[in-house]
């Protein structure tokens, strides 16, 4: 299925130019997080944006997995608030929803990015966090880095698409 729904053209960049990302671009990935729903409408979510390269080699060492963030533009580091939500047990859905908010608006933009997975997972938790400077009793954690920058290359979509109708079930 051929189509420019930034939905279907996310997919994951791990390599990047060194043209910066407008601070515009910025702002409208933070509105779009921000934009997510959640549960109660507690919003659990605080951001944290790397652009410093000392930093974000710092954020490619937290985790196996963030090696990206090393050449990229800036890294989007979503942290959860851990204290005092009126709906914590669906506190990390809607994370979810904002980073992939992030994910969908980036591929709008004409950027890539890759979302790597902290929370919760100590050790990556407090390396990440170590980095941003949160201390361990700020009532939060960090959840992912988010890896945001230029593609290298062109950007293909997920190919012919995950879609798979032995996967739905209807009922009625």
């Amino acid at each position: 299925m051929e189509t420019q729904d930034p939905v279907f053209a996310r997919t994951s960049v791990r390599v990047y130019t060194d043209e910066a990302v407008t601070e515009e671009q910025v702002e409208r990935l933070l509105r779009a997080a921000m934009a997510a729903p959640s549960a109660m409408n507690q919003e659990p979510w605080e951001f944290w944006v790397v652009e410093g390269k000392v930093q974000l080699e710092a954020l490619a060492s937290a985790s196996p997995h963030a090696k990206p963030c090393a050449h990229a533009a800036l890294a989007i580091v979503p942290c959860l608030k851990t204290e005092s939500l009126p709906c914590p047990d669906m506190a990390e859905q809607d994370m979810g929803a904002a980073i992939e908010n992030i994910l969908v608006e980036t591929a709008e933009l004409g950027l890539g990015a890759v979302w790597q997975g902290i929370y919760p997972m100590e050790e990556r938790v407090r390396a990440t966090a170590q980095v941003l400077g949160i201390p361990d009793d700020a009532g939060l954690a960090p959840f992912a880095i988010v890896a945001v920058g230029h593609p290298a290359k062109p950007i293909s979509p997920t190919g012919p698409g995950r879609f798979d109708p032995a996967r739905v079930h209807r009922i009625g």
